[in-house]
């Protein structure tokens, strides 16, 4: 069952923004086929990483406030965020293995920035 939280407009500043983990955003829409690819790979990560890395999407189509302030333009658009900055992005239907190397990354150099 996947962990991926269905974030808003309204609930971004929370869920993402305030987040105590790392967290990634999956910017997609229902009509985009390279979302729908990429999807069951954030549902596969989101179980594995559960308690340490938030996955999250959210609808371009119907969340514009939000894709508009972080400049979406195409999707897929996978942003990364850590203590409410983003830190890196993928853009486009990308293998598992690169968005792994992404997350455990992001996992390694913010439990370095801890200490």
């Amino acid at each position: 069952m996947s962990k991926v939280v269905e974030v808003t407009d309204r609930n971004f500043e929370e869920e993402v923004l305030k987040s105590d983990i790392p967290t990634e955003v999956d910017f997609w829409a229902p009509w985009c086929g390279p979302c729908l690819m990429v999807s069951p790979i954030y549902d596969k990560l989101s179980e594995e990483y559960d308690g340490k890395f938030k996955f999250c999407k959210i609808n371009v189509d119907e969340n514009q406030d939000t894709a508009r302030k972080y400049q979406i333009m195409s999707i897929p658009m996978q942003m990364f965020f850590v203590n409410g900055k983003q830190v890196d992005q993928i853009l486009g239907a990308v293998p598992e293995h690169m968005i792994r190397m992404m997350v455990d990354g992001i996992l390694k150099s913010s439990a370095t920035d801890d200490k």
